[in-house]
């Protein structure tokens, strides 16, 4: 389904379904490359198919430009107990190098936030990793302001084990 057209731009967003998933993937495995995390990615056609048709835990929209796939966004929603409100949460982000700095990013976030609104939400959240000056400066440009407060911890699997035992 479209869900964002610019004609004058070619580029549009659709939603995705299961025929989608080796796309959904490849995109992953892009950004975990242009992150230098592919050491870490673990992903498979599988689990993706159980975690984003099955369960719906997380939702893709892909975006294409004269009705060819140039990048992906991955997100869901989490909660603000401070909030009593869901809000839109990005966890990935990926356009293909050849299609950056037209504007498409920048649509992409722009649909996200009008989601997020249509949605109820109060925010929209993503992490950065902290070398990608290029995207830091991108979303400074939108108006979104690094939170310098907060450090993000995490339980890696060996971690999660480790503590229930």
């Amino acid at each position: 389904m479209i869900v964002y057209e610019h004609q004058t731009k070619k580029f549009r967003l659709r939603t995705t379904d299961q025929t989608d998933v080796s796309l959904i993937l490849s995109y992953i495995r892009k950004l975990a490359i242009y992150e230098k995390l592919e050491h870490v990615m673990k992903a498979t056609e599988s689990s993706l198919e159980i975690s984003l048709f099955k369960d719906h835990r997380a939702e893709v929209i892909i975006a294409e430009y004269e009705e060819k796939p140039i990048g992906f966004a991955l997100f869901f929603h989490n909660y603000s107990t401070f909030l009593g409100k869901a809000n839109l949460y990005l966890e990935d982000l990926f356009i293909d190098p050849e299609y950056r700095h037209r504007g498409f990013g920048r649509m992409i976030f722009t649909y996200l936030a009008q989601l997020a609104l249509e949605r109820g939400c109060e925010r929209f959240d993503w992490m950065c990793l902290n070398w990608n000056e290029p995207s830091i400066q991108f979303y400074k440009r939108l108006g979104a302001k690094p939170l310098a407060d907060w450090i993000t911890f995490r339980l890696d699997h060996e971690a999660l084990i480790h503590l229930t035992q």
